[in-house]
This record gives structure tokens, C-alpha cells and sequence, in this order.
């Protein structure tokens, strides 16, 4: 199968004209069975750059959701105005809440909206904790197990469970990654990997029994790595012989300029407006 991805939400831009950057993630995936979105970033950018980028939102098959954090859930209503009525598909724990804090600053990051005005919209989800395979050759990665001991959540992140209690730091259970299955080989897609990149390389390999993995795009969560996981990373990526890694959104400028200076040709910016050929 071929496919074409193209960034229409992310931190910063890389073509020049009518685009808009913002903290956030999204990902619009084109193959010859039908389009998918993956992730609405904030929601201040995903229409006009899908408009610039000429991406038609009211052509997708179903929407992906990473995990519930706003800057991958906040384009929702948007999105959902202009295609009607279509399958999310996430994790259950997609609409818990979600705090962040540091230096005595605390502020909701979860989604920012409730489930039943999203479904007033058109939204049907369709959550579960498995890999699933959501369109030809598309796939969820369902909850990626924690098996290595140095990818580590973020200390700053609090999740509120059901019962009013807390769990800190947050497991991000909910960390989602999609598989293309393309002619080239598989393709990742992070949106912040909050699960750790190698956890979530392994998951795959193991859940679809194949190690020809062609590239990786998204969010690394790389910008918040510790020396011994960015090492580590860096082997896995060699390991596999993985062709292209496009960082987007949480890897950070120097962790991507060490990646820049370690994998050379192999590298590229996951901008607005990036597109990978699959």
C-alpha cells in the first residue's frame, strides 16, 4: 500500500505561505483505500492549514486520538463541523483529568471538552486498550506495555482518577501510536511517545510479528529523555535500520540537533507542511 503523510499541526512551520504553527500534533494520512486524520493539535491551526495544505478534512475515514491531552485533542469540534458524523478511535481513558505542575503553576491539560458535546457533533467512539486495526492496513497500537526501566513518565503530570484520588505521576496508559503497513516497510506515527519510543518499537515488532520499520514521525518526548534513553534510542534506531526519523513537537531543539548531527540524511524536521512518502 502506498501512502502519503502530511503534518498539519505542529510547533513550528516549514513551507512558507498561509501555514500556522502551534503546540500541538496532527497528521493527515492519504493511501489508496481511503484518508485518515491522526490527532487535531490545539485547534486554532488544523483548519487553516489543512485549507493551505489543500488536505480535506471532510475526506477522512476516521479520526485517531493519541492520547487525551488538548494539544492533540482541541481541534476535535473543528474537525468534527466540517465532516459530520465519524469514528474516533481511542482509549478508554481518553477523557480523564488530566493537571500539570511545576514552580507552584498548576493547569488542566486534559480535553477540553465533554464526551456528549463531542458526540452532538458527530463524534462516535470507539475506545479499547488493544491493538486495533482501524483501516486498511492503518493501525492503533493500544496500550504499549513499560517494559524498559529508563523511559520514564513525566513528573510534572497528575492524573485524577474516577474516585476523586490522584496518580502521580501520570501512566498515560492511553499513549497511542499509529502503524501505516506501507509498500516501503511500517510506519510510526508518535503523537508525544509518551510511552517511550522503545517500548513502543517493541510493542510493534511483537504485535504484528515484522521489524521493517521505514520511518518514524511525530512527537519523541526525546526533549525530556535522560542521557541513558537517548542512547538507547539512538541503538534501537540503528538496530532496525530505520531509513527516515521526522521529530515533531515535544523532542525538543537540541535533542533534535543531536539526532540531526548523529543520523544526518536519515533526519528530517516534522514541521507543518512535512510530507513523507510511504
Amino acid at each position: 500500500m502506498k501512502a502519503r503523510l502530511t503534518i498539519l499541526c505542529e510547533n513550528s512551520v516549514g513551507v512558507p505561505f498561509d501555514v500556522i504553527g502551534e503546540h500541538g500534533f496532527a497528521c493527515f494520512v492519504e493511501t489508496e483505500e481511503g484518508n485518515y486524520l491522526f490527532d487535531t493539535g490545539q485547534g486554532y491551526a488544523i483548519v487553516q492549514n489543512s485549507l493551505a495544505l489543500k488536505k480535506d478534512l471532510s475526506s477522512i475515514e476516521s479520526i485517531m486520538i493519541s492520547h487525551g491531552h488538548y494539544d492533540h485533542t482541541g481541534g476535535l469540534p473543528a474537525v468534527l463541523k466540517i465532516k459530520g458524523a465519524v469514528d474516533i478511535f481511542a482509549h478508554p481513558d481518553m477523557f480523564a483529568e488530566r493537571i500539570w505542575s511545576n514552580n507552584g503553576q498548576t493547569r488542566s491539560i486534559g480535553i477540553p471538552f465533554q464526551r456528549s458535546y463531542l458526540e452532538s457533533l458527530g463524534a462516535r467512539f470507539r475506545l479499547h486498550t488493544e491493538m486495533m486495526e482501524v483501516g486498511p492496513g492503518i493501525y492503533l497500537t493500544g496500550e504499549v506495555p513499560r517494559t524498559s526501566d529508563f523511559e520514564k513518565g513525566d513528573a510534572n503530570m497528575t492524573l485524577k482518577k474516577p474516585d476523586g484520588s490522584e496518580e502521580h505521576p501520570d501512566p498515560l496508559r492511553d499513549d497511542l501510536s499509529m502503524i501505516v503497513d506501507s509498500d516501503k516497510g511500517l510506519v510510526i506515527v508518535l503523537g508525544c511517545a509518551h510511552a517511550g519510543m522503545i517500548n513502543i518499537i517493541n510493542h510493534t515488532i511483537d504485535k504484528l510479528g515484522r521489524d521493517r520499520i521505514y520511518a518514524i514521525i511525530g512527537g519523541t518526548h526525546l526533549g525530556f529523555s535522560s542521557d541513558e534513553q537517548f542512547d538507547a534510542t539512538l541503538k534501537v534506531l540503528d538496530q532496525y535500520h530505520i531509513e527516515h526519523l521526522g521529530v515533531s513537537h515535544c523532542t525538543g531543539l537540541v535533542k533534535a540537533s543531536l539526532l540531526h548531527a548523529r543520523l544526518k540524511e536519515r533526519f528530517f524536521f516534522g514541521t507543518v507542511g512535512a510530507v513523507l512518502k510511504a
